[in-house]
């Protein structure tokens, strides 16, 4: 259920109806929004019945929810929500692009490949220090040491940071050395991961996962919302296919998809839902006129000799290129590259 505040609604008038939620043994979700604040209801078992709110001060309308998505979905909000990720802007007209290594390999790898894509325009740095990798015997990240060298490496060239988390015991330390947490996809479905993201107080980047649908990655989203965390942003990457000219088949009609039933940003990984550097810039190009709300891609200054996903990474040339390109396509989707913010040291 959504409770839909008249414009003129005061904050006494919005707290009166959350205590009342409250006190029925149900969760309240404020969500602000461009004209007037809705709240969202949930831990119902049944139906609620709308004569309990419909006459508080304030209400102008109670609004069943068809989804069982409730928070993400945009009957909860109509407008597309901005997630600021230490001040970079996601999402509402602005395209991020968030490119870096795969893996954190050295400090000096981490901080050239940081330096081209700064440069070039991007405004959040990637990085991997906890790897999930289909071998055992693959590298698999140096941990705590790979997210002090992109803590380090993002204060010098002031770009926000964000890594993968696998687990609880990684979570609470991306929590403390990045600015957002990826969640990837072969955890999408981990809840017990998704609701402590939902208690922590950073952005969450939710990728797809590989056999996911649209409605699956919406209800993994919703288990971060109902936690309390609203700053979720979304991420087409490929799924599992027959094709083998790809290492994934990228989704593209999941943005269009995504962006007509929830307000949360979607961004698209080319890299991940191509596998191949050849096809990476295309596809960047492709998500840019599709709507997206940005890109995330891999770049490595010597992918031969990469530890991880070599074959995948583009040239920080390439992400010039990319850049410039992507620039030229957003005006057709009425978005804009986001600012690059100096993230704070």
């Amino acid at each position: 259920m959504l409770i839909v505040m008249a414009a003129d609604a005061s904050r006494e008038d919005v707290a009166q109806v959350t205590e009342r939620i409250v006190a029925l043994g149900l969760t309240a979700h404020p969500i602000p929004g461009a004209q007037r604040v809705a709240i969202g209801i949930t831990g119902n078992q049944g139906a609620v019945d709308p004569a309990l709110f419909e006459n508080l001060p304030g209400v102008l309308e109670v609004i069943p929810v068809s989804h069982p998505y409730k928070l993400v979905s945009r009957e909860a909000k109509p407008e597309a929500s901005v997630v600021h990720v230490s001040g970079v802007p996601v999402g509402g007209g602005n395209f991020a692009v968030i490119a870096g290594p795969c893996a954190v390999e050295t400090y000096e790898q981490t901080r050239t490949i940081a330096g081209h894509a700064r440069q070039c325009g991007a405004q959040i740095l990637r990085g991997g220090a906890f790897k999930p990798r289909t071998s055992p015997y693959a590298f698999q990240g140096l941990g705590k040491n790979g997210l002090e060298i992109l803590r380090d490496v993002g204060r010098e060239v002031g770009m926000p940071v964000v890594s993968e988390a696998l687990d609880e015991r990684s979570l609470e330390l991306v929590v403390e050395y990045c600015d957002m947490i990826q969640i990837g996809a072969r955890n999408m479905q981990n809840y017990a991961l998704l609701r402590l993201c939902g208690q922590a107080r950073k952005p969450v980047l939710l990728k797809r996962g590989m056999a996911a649908t649209v409605d699956e990655l919406l209800m993994a989203a919703e288990y971060v919302l109902a936690g309390g965390n609203y700053d979720v942003v979304l991420c087409e990457r490929g799924i599992r296919t027959f094709a083998d000219h790809t290492r994934n088949t990228l989704d593209l009609a999941a943005v269009v998809a995504v962006q007509r039933l929830s307000h949360l940003p979607i961004l698209v990984d080319p890299s991940h839902g191509t596998g191949k550097r050849h096809k990476v810039v295309p596809l960047a190009r492709a998500a840019a006129a599709v709507g997206a709300d940005g890109v995330m891609v891999e770049v490595h200054s010597d992918p031969a000799r990469a530890l991880s996903d070599g074959a995948q990474a583009i040239l920080p040339e390439e992400l010039s290129q990319l850049l410039q390109q992507v620039a030229a396509l957003l005006p057709l989707t009425g978005r804009h590259l986001a600012p690059q913010v100096r993230a704070k040291g």
